[in-house]
């Protein structure tokens, strides 16, 4: 859940409504990847992945794009604010534990392809930290559901990789900050 007014489930259906196939997890994850790495474009260039030319008169496209675009907005106020960066939005903490942990998954899939859409700088190469990070990323994609059974120690676990995947992608955005500082 984000700390936004905007319901996990209510976007979905707003985007299955605009004929977006992936979770709204995985579209949170490519927005953060785009911001993260300092798109001045992000919200454009998300939406470019989302969204085509022709859908743009669809009333229903509208109101999904809309809401994303308060979610964009949130989200970039969140990572460039003063506080502790942003919420991953997931669904609320009620969900069944396998919807949550695929949706875990789903977010730091689009967080790696929002990164790969940034168009890194040539040559670009995350410090080793920040590197590891993203390699737990690619592995938290992998992650295999059907061991998880709702237990206590799985919340935890969870819980932990919800936390990591906020701490990665505040990395990768602390350094790509730093190169934009030391390139200007």
């Amino acid at each position: 859940m984000t700390d936004s007014g905007l319901e996990y489930e209510r976007v979905e259906r707003q985007m299955a409504s605009a004929d977006i196939e992936s979770s709204g997890a995985e579209v949170h994850g490519i927005l953060c990847g785009l911001i993260c790495t300092g798109r001045e474009d992000a919200q454009a260039r998300w939406f470019g992945e989302l969204f085509t030319e022709a859908q743009a008169t669809d009333l229903l496209v509208r109101e999904c794009a809309e809401s994303l675009k308060v979610l964009h907005d949130e989200t970039l106020a969140a990572v460039q604010g003063p506080g502790l960066g942003f919420t991953p939005f997931l669904p609320d903490e009620e969900k069944p534990l396998k919807l949550r942990a695929q949706a875990v998954a789903d977010w730091c899939q689009g967080f790696l392809y929002g990164i790969g859409v940034a168009g890194l700088p040539s040559g670009h190469q995350f410090s080793a930290e920040t590197q590891d990070a993203l390699n737990s990323l690619t592995e938290i994609t992998r992650m295999d559901l059907n061991q998880l059974n709702g237990a206590e120690e799985d919340e935890e676990a969870l819980m932990e990789v919800t936390e990591f995947i906020w701490v990665a992608a505040m990395l990768v955005h602390s350094e790509m900050v730093a190169d934009e500082t030391e390139r200007s």
